[in-house]
């Protein structure tokens, strides 16, 4: 059974209740934790996330689009796509060949 938490705001320090109506809401999108800030606090974080352009950790599962740059496999000579720009003299592998030869660590 939940009962309210008093906890204390890791970025202002003050104290606030941690309501079961809040700690339902948490877990109903997944969260196991208690918050570490207060709401105020949550708000603020969320504002400056917003307008860093740091959507990742306030919408869960949200994946910004990364800079793709063409490459040629080294192995079969397919023409992939990878997420980091190809230098010259370093083999690049297309994903089927990299599962391949890639070693267990």
């Amino acid at each position: 059974m939940m009962q309210e938490k008093a906890v204390i705001c890791f970025d202002c320090g003050a104290g606030y209740t941690f309501s079961v109506e809040e700690q339902t809401d948490f877990q109903a999108k997944g969260y196991n934790n208690t918050p570490k800030r207060c709401p105020a606090c949550r708000e603020t974080r969320k504002t400056r996330q917003l307008s860093s352009g740091n959507f990742r950790s306030i919408q869960p599962g949200f994946r910004s689009e990364r800079k793709l740059f063409p490459a040629t496999c080294a192995q079969c000579n397919k023409v992939t796509q990878v997420p980091f720009e190809p230098r010259e003299g370093r083999a690049v592998y297309c994903r089927d060949c990299y599962n391949t030869i890639k070693t267990p660590r």
